[in-house]
C-alpha cells in the first residue's frame, strides 16, 4: 500500500492536532486543579463557619419556637442574635462567592474541565442561595422582635413568622459535601494529575 505525500501530510496534521488538543485539555485541567487547590483553605474555612452558624441558629430557633420570643431584654437579645447570625450567613456566602469567582474565571474550552467547573459552580450557587434565604429571614425577624416590645399585650409566647420558616429550613439542612475535593478527585482521575503538578 502506498501513501501519497498529500495524504501523509494530512495524516500527520491530524495526529499533531489530536496530540496538541489533548495537551491543551490537560493543561486546562491542571490550571483548574491549581485554582481549586489554592481555594481549598478558603472553602474549608467557609464550611467551618457555616457549620458553626447552622448549629447556633438551630439551637436558637429551637429555643424560640419552643418557648416563644420572650419579653423585655430577651427580645433585645433575640434581635441581636438574629442580626449576628445573619452576618455569619453573609460572611459564608461572601467566601463561597470568592471561591466561585476564582473557578468561574478559568477560561476553559475543553468539555470535561468545563463540566467539572460548571458542576462546582452550580453547587456553590445553590449553597449561596440557601444562605441568602436564611439571611433574609433573620433580617426580617430582627426588627419584629423589637416591635413586640412596643405591644403592651404581647405575652412573649409567639415569635416572628420568619423564625418558624428558618427553623423548618434548618431542620432539613444537610451539611455540604466537600465539592472542591470531589472536583479535584475527578480531574486527578481523568487526567492522572499528581500532587506535584498542583
Amino acid at each position: 500500500m502506498r501513501i501519497s505525500i498529500p495524504g501523509f501530510c494530512l495524516l500527520m496534521a491530524a495526529a499533531a492536532c489530536l496530540t496538541g488538543c489533548g495537551k491543551q485539555e490537560r493543561n486546562e485541567a491542571v490550571q483548574l486543579a491549581k485554582t481549586l487547590t489554592a481555594k481549598k483553605a478558603d472553602y474549608a474555612s467557609s464550611n467551618a463557619i457555616e457549620k458553626d452558624f447552622v448549629s447556633s441558629a438551630r439551637a436558637w430557633c429551637a429555643g424560640i419556637t419552643t418557648n416563644g420570643a420572650g419579653r423585655g431584654a430577651e427580645l433585645d437579645q433575640n434581635a441581636s442574635v438574629a442580626t449576628q447570625i445573619a452576618q455569619s450567613a453573609v460572611a459564608v456566602s461572601a467566601q463561597l462567592g470568592q471561591v466561585r469567582q476564582a473557578v468561574d474565571d478559568q477560561p476553559l474550552k475543553a468539555e470535561y474541565p468545563r463540566d467539572v467547573r460548571n458542576a462546582l459552580i452550580t453547587q456553590l450557587t445553590q449553597r449561596q442561595r440557601l444562605l441568602q434565604d436564611m439571611r433574609a429571614l433573620l433580617e426580617q425577624a430582627a426588627p419584629q422582635f423589637l416591635e413586640y416590645k412596643k405591644v403592651k399585650t404581647y405575652a412573649g409566647d409567639t415569635y416572628p413568622d420568619g423564625i418558624g420558616k428558618l427553623n423548618t429550613m434548618l431542620g432539613t439542612y444537610q451539611e455540604p459535601e466537600d465539592a472542591i475535593a470531589t472536583a479535584l478527585g475527578a480531574l486527578k482521575a481523568k487526567y492522572g494529575l499528581s500532587d506535584s503538578e498542583l
